[in-house]
């Protein structure tokens, strides 16, 4: 028999008294709702917004890896297949000329005023775990976990799960099955709208996992194809503020071009004669980009008519293993825009 006076106690509880009652809303999104119980409002809509935190790895011990009397001719890379490493480059720079020129990333964000966290934890022989991008995404309210595509960067993870935990960045989901994704073929096209490349690192299911918790907070979720054997969409596609995009249209499919007309986003376009990883810079605030050298005049030219300030970090070594600015780097907070 149920004892009325419990029942009636327990509504009491759980129904009247604001404090003690269960509710939904607000959503776990919502930024008074993470201040409140997560300690800061982590986690980004947007790619443009300004930065106001980031992730990153120093490139360190485990690049001693690379041993530039290893070459693998049939690829053009430095390797061993049997170490599972490549070094896909004319030349290996010095450990400290890559470490000096991600210092000068990180002390740029610094002085945009962006609090730097570092990726830690032990990365064994992942070379490419400088790139902080790929092993993450950040949404609303916090990360997704990837699931690496490249067999050689599997396990950087579990070094990025360990740090967001230590940060208290709340872990969304971590995807799992077969799905293949990498940060850096996901982009925020603005506050509703996310698009993910899919291609030789990323698969329709890892898109799909993640387009099951973008669902769930109200944003449309673009999947298109990689051109060829393109590795991610931050290749050819740079948000740089809202309806404002830098474009390399060779690297991009038609309907993704097409997406962005139909979003009314307009687009400035790199041409074949341009350096190609002016496309991986990376917006600290709304028109205000980091860049690497190499930018032409006509490219800086079209910066300058559109309002968009821009400052040069050298990063050519860094670029020697496979990734830029925009790669190095993982927004865990920006301003809504």
């Amino acid at each position: 028999m149920t004892n009325t006076t419990e029942t009636s106690a327990g509504w009491i509880y759980n129904q009247t008294v604001k404090m003690f009652a269960a509710g939904a809303t607000p959503a776990f999104e919502e930024p008074d709702e993470l201040e409140k119980y997560w300690g800061r409002a982590w986690g980004i809509d947007n790619d443009v917004g300004r930065m106001r935190a980031v992730l990153v790895h120093r490139p360190g011990d485990e690049l001693k890896v690379v041993d530039p009397k290893k070459r693998i001719p049939e690829i053009g890379s430095f390797g061993d297949v049997d170490e599972g490493w490549y070094f896909q480059s004319d030349r290996v720079p010095p450990l400290a000329e890559m470490q000096a020129q991600h210092d000068g990333l990180t002390a740029a964000l610094r002085a945009e005023g962006v609090e730097v966290f570092e990726i830690e934890g032990d990365h064994g022989k992942r070379l490419k775990a400088c790139y902080a991008r790929d092993p993450l995404i950040m949404v609303k309210g916090g990360a997704i976990v990837c699931r690496m595509g490249a067999r050689i960067r599997r396990g950087e993870e579990l070094a990025v799960t360990r740090t967001l935990a230590r940060l208290g960045i709340p872990i969304l989901r971590t995807l799992s099955g077969s799905a293949l994704m990498e940060g850096g073929s996901f982009a925020w096209i603005d506050d509703k709208t996310a698009v993910i490349g899919c291609g030789v690192r990323v698969n329709r299911e890892g898109a799909a996992q993640v387009g099951e918790v973008l669902k769930r907070q109200g944003v449309e979720l673009i999947v298109t194809d990689l051109v060829g054997y393109d590795i991610h969409i931050d290749v050819g596609f740079l948000m740089i503020d809202r309806g404002l995009a830098l474009i390399n249209p060779e690297r991009l499919s038609y309907a993704f071009l097409e997406e962005l007309k139909r979003l009314k986003v307009d687009t400035i376009a790199l041409e074949p004669s341009d350096e190609p990883w002016i496309n991986n810079s990376l917006a600290v605030a709304p028109r205000k980009l980091l860049i690497p050298e190499g930018a032409s005049n006509r490219i800086l030219d079209q910066f300058a008519k559109k309002g968009i300030e821009w400052k040069v970090v050298p990063y050519s070594a860094m670029h020697l293993n496979g990734g830029g600015i925009h790669c190095s780097t993982t927004a865990l907070i920006r301003d809504r825009v």
